[in-house]
């Protein structure tokens, strides 16, 4: 299914229905990103995503970075009871405390990982060809391989990390590239 933006050019559906969506579709989600920090931002950003649109996420980005510590795991893993209650009050983010206490904790876990995050994470990258999506119905929500790595994040200590929030962090970072066949994006 075609989906042509009003610039012209043929996106992924979702792409085209906000500038600022199209913007992250073209220049970030799917692109491979590696590093510890911005991993980071992008594990806390689908967990705040959780259960809203992304373009929610998308254009409160950076006030999620200035409440954050620019998503330094090392910084947010020191963050107390007052930071909590000063991101609570911070209206430039989603005040949502489970998912506040879950950055915390999860900056935590980092500390304590046997390996860096991006390896870790990597690790859960599908290996060999898959089949490019047709439509957005054949995009699926949850793999085998977003199971293992919830499952594996959640035994190393992390928070809001399910199957589906796993499968979106390793589509907005290239683990997996869902863009469909008629997207520009699209590469084989």
């Amino acid at each position: 299914m075609e989906s042509i933006g009003a610039d012209g050019v043929s996106r992924c559906p979702w792409a085209n229905s906000a500038p600022d969506y199209a913007e992250y579709h073209d220049t970030e989600w799917g692109v491979p990103l590696r590093g510890q920090d911005a991993l980071y931002e992008r594990l806390c950003l689908e967990a705040f995503q959780s259960g809203l649109s992304w373009i929610t996420i998308l254009r409160k980005r950076e006030g999620f970075r200035n409440a954050f510590a620019g998503f330094v795991p090392e910084k947010v893993a020191e963050f107390g009871d007052d930071d909590v209650e000063r991101l609570m009050a911070d209206g430039s983010i989603v005040r949502n405390r489970a998912k506040i206490l879950a950055a915390i904790t999860n900056a935590r876990a980092i500390a304590e990982l046997d390996q860096p995050l991006d390896e870790l994470l990597w690790s859960f990258a599908p290996t060999g060809k898959r089949p490019r999506p047709r439509t957005m119905a054949d995009v699926p929500a949850i793999t085998p391989e977003s199971t293992a790595m919830a499952k594996a994040l959640k035994k190393r200590g992390f928070a809001f990390v399910g199957p589906t929030t796993c499968y979106a962090l390793m589509q907005a970072t290239g683990m997996v590239d869902d863009h469909l066949v008629t997207c520009f994006r699209a590469t084989t």
